[in-house]
């Protein structure tokens, strides 16, 4: 898609969460990925962290960080999946005020093209909370790459178009 050069770059300040029962910041590889590529945009990590898969534990966390005005953008890795442990949808429906469907659903799409139908088992979503947006990818760095490559890069660039979400973040907040 386009990037209109003429237009200014805002950096987004964004927070990234990696949740798992066993990565520590020394090994999280998928965590990495994307502070290396949102860095390599030009945007701004606000924060990072790792919590366990738990409901509440993740839910507290983004509540923190949808509070905090220094972060504009929250992106999850991990804990997307269909296991027992698997929570971050879940986590993510207790706090949303808009879901936003479509990112899952490219998400998959682009998944496809990587994994085939494995995709199937990947519940990445998305949603604004508080006038906050907040993504859930799968936790492998490949998904990573799939959900910022060909999604996210574009999609938080204030100069892509026709439309991108950084444009809409001023009214994130309306009534």
């Amino acid at each position: 898609m386009p990037i209109d050069e003429a237009a200014a770059f805002l950096p987004v300040r964004i927070a990234v969460l990696t949740i798992s029962d066993s990565r520590t910041l020394a090994d999280d590889r998928s965590g990495d990925t994307l502070v290396g590529r949102l860095s390599a945009a030009g945007h701004i990590l606000a924060d990072r962290a790792i919590v366990r898969d738990d409901v509440t534990t993740i839910v507290s966390r983004l509540h923190a960080w949808v509070d905090d005005p220094q972060i504009d953008c929250i992106i999850t890795t991990g804990g997307t999946g269909v296991t027992g442990r698997d929570v971050t949808p879940e986590a993510i429906e207790r706090i949303q005020d808009k879901p936003i469907p479509g990112f899952g659903e490219l998400f998959r799409w682009l998944s496809y093209q990587t994994i085939g139908t494995s995709t199937i088992q990947s519940r990445a979503c998305a949603c604004v909370t508080r006038g906050t947006y907040i993504f859930a990818l799968p936790g492998s760095t490949g998904a990573v790459k799939d959900g910022w490559d060909g999604i996210l890069k574009d999609q938080l660039d204030s100069r892509h178009r026709p439309c991108n979400f950084v444009e809409l973040m001023p009214r994130l907040m309306e009534r």
